[in-house]
């Protein structure tokens, strides 16, 4: 049977203050009051049937994910007791999945991306999960063509694309994964016309990639091994409390896609955003004449321009004179001021602001 697994385990420190500790960035209405998680939903929604959409995350956001989606079954929204990357939450959902149904075929998708048209990821997933039927032993990514040379993003080399029967999309050799490049790389990158943005999604058998970290990661093993014995049986939260958190710290890319030669790519030609930041924000709302990109029940700009301007509270006024290139985010309890190109100094804000508030304010 064919399932959805969603990584919504991110906190996304990049938009604070608007994302938090405990509101992760996938459940902010910032897109026409819907979350981040809810249009992944319904991307996957006409593919896989609720019961076998999966949600992986921090423990402390089960009850906004589970508020968020109350389609799914209460067990399908399952926590992570501790940040492992994407091997071990990966590892994790497959040896559930293999439980249940040791031929379970699985999609992963991450919650904190904006995909236009939805259609083209359908379709994609789709093709997929025909591949991996006829080739259980193969596994496939997902590249994004890449429309500037972007540093911000990993790439993939992909060669020799071929048709494949009841598939729409070709299905590429992948060749080898590259990290984020310099700008001058990337632009080479750009021009060969070779490479495609690594886009974080795969589709394989759930067998298959418990293989493969057996073979790649076998710290793994053990771990995995005991969650799987006890999962559905009374132990199964005291076992995976135990063993989850002994699982290696690494993602699965590292762990195993650059290792494998069994490896495809199918290419997205779509609108693709990775909900990272602020000025991700200018890249999915519309600005208004000044190119001021506000998301706000109310607002009123005076000689503005080029601001990026973002509240979640109803009835909260934004009002401003004369700003220029800035970020204004204001939430319940925090209201965050700082020029557009200094977003990436965020981090050492936070650690700041934990130094002499502790984690009220995080």
């Amino acid at each position: 049977m064919d399932y959805a697994v969603v990584m919504a385990g991110g906190a996304g420190k990049r938009l604070w203050p608007l994302s938090r500790r405990k509101r992760p960035k996938q459940v902010l209405k910032l897109l026409g009051g819907r979350t981040l998680l809810r249009h992944c939903f319904e991307r996957l929604s006409p593919i896989f049937d609720a019961r076998n959409i999966i949600v992986l995350t921090n423990a402390d956001y089960v009850a906004l994910v589970r508020e968020n989606l109350p389609e799914l079954p209460l067990e399908n929204v399952i926590a992570e007791p501790a940040i492992r990357d994407t091997a071990g939450a990966i590892g994790l959902a497959a040896t559930i999945l293999t439980k249940a149904d040791p031929e379970a075929t699985m999609a992963v998708v991450t919650a904190d991306q904006v995909i236009e048209p939805a259609a083209t990821i359908r379709q994609a997933l789709k093709d997929a999960l025909t591949f991996v039927k006829q080739n259980p032993d193969d596994m496939i990514t997902f590249g994004v063509g890449p429309t500037f040379p972007a540093t911000q993003f990993g790439y993939i080399k992909c060669t020799k694309p071929r048709r494949c029967a009841q598939c729409e999309n070709r299905i590429y050799s992948v060749k080898e994964f590259r990290e984020k490049p310099d700008e001058e790389t990337a632009s080479q990158y750009l021009k060969s016309g070779q490479y495609l943005w690594n886009s974080g999604m795969f589709v394989w058998k759930a067998k298959t990639i418990l293989a493969n970290l057996a073979q790649f990661l076998p710290e793994s093993v053990e771990p995995l091994e005991k969650i799987h014995k006890d999962w559905d049986g009374p132990n199964q939260q005291q076992t995976l409390q135990e063993w989850f958190i002994k699982l290696p710290k690494i993602s699965i890319d590292y762990a195993v896609m650059e290792k494998s030669d069994r490896v495809h790519a199918i290419k997205l030609d779509c609108r693709w955003l990775d909900m990272g930041s602020f000025a991700a924000l200018a890249d999915i709302i519309s600005s208004d004449k000044d190119n001021n990109v506000v998301v706000a029940g109310a607002s009123e700009l005076l000689d503005c321009k080029d601001n990026i301007i973002v509240t979640e509270e109803e009835g909260h006024l934004i009002a401003a004179i004369g700003l220029e290139n800035m970020v204004v985010a204001h939430s319940h309890d925090v209201t965050l001021i700082c020029h557009s190109d200094q977003t990436e100094r965020l981090k050492q804000l936070l650690k700041l602001i934990e130094q002499n508030n502790g984690q009220k304010f995080l």
